[in-house]
């Protein structure tokens, strides 16, 4: 794995998000975790509104949380290969179900330790906030999410069935107990 950094999505990015998103549809996944309503927005700007609004306590959506989406960048070719959303805080909703952190790896670069990456710099980001303990879920079908909390240190909770029908894994990771 090459080394990656995690910044703020600004503007002169738009064309390495645009590929990394087609990226995603071409393989038919639609939802892109990570990414705050990425594929929602109707334009590239309207999204880094989104974002700037979701990162203020007097400018983010009722029933959202403030929350910090960075895109992960190989250093040596300047490519996105992921995406991650940083909840700072948790509400009913993500207490339930989502989590402090959301993270997607673009499918050309899976199985290649960007995930495990992008989450322990993510947790690095939780550190920096103040977090102690911060919560990961995924559904138990993705396998690799799983091995990817379990490698950043985080403990199975509990386990239950979605709405959706699907099997949700809730993890605990505690930032004390990485390094």
């Amino acid at each position: 794995m090459e080394k990656i950094t995690l910044v703020p999505p600004g503007k002169n990015h738009e064309a390495a998000v645009h590929d990394y998103t087609e990226e995603h549809l071409s393989v038919g996944e639609d939802s892109l975790h990570g990414s705050s309503l990425l594929t929602e927005m109707e334009s590239y700007s309207a999204w880094l509104t989104h974002l700037t609004r979701q990162s203020n306590k007097k400018t983010v959506a009722p029933d959202w949380v403030v929350s910090t989406t960075l895109i992960a960048i190989r250093e040596k070719d300047q490519k996105m290969v992921g995406t991650i959303d940083i909840r700072h805080e948790l509400n009913e909703f993500l207490r339930e179900f989502g989590g402090h952190i959301g993270f997607g790896v673009r499918p050309t670069e899976r199985g290649k330790g960007y995930a495990t990456e992008i989450l322990r710099l993510g947790l690095d980001y939780c550190k920096m906030l103040g977090l102690e303990k911060v919560m990961v879920a995924c559904y138990k079908e993705n396998i690799p999410s799983a091995k990817t909390i379990r490698k950043n240190g985080g403990i199975l909770e509990k386990e239950f069935i979605h709405e959706d029908g699907n099997m949700v894994q809730v993890y605990w990771i505690h930032l004390s107990k990485i390094q």
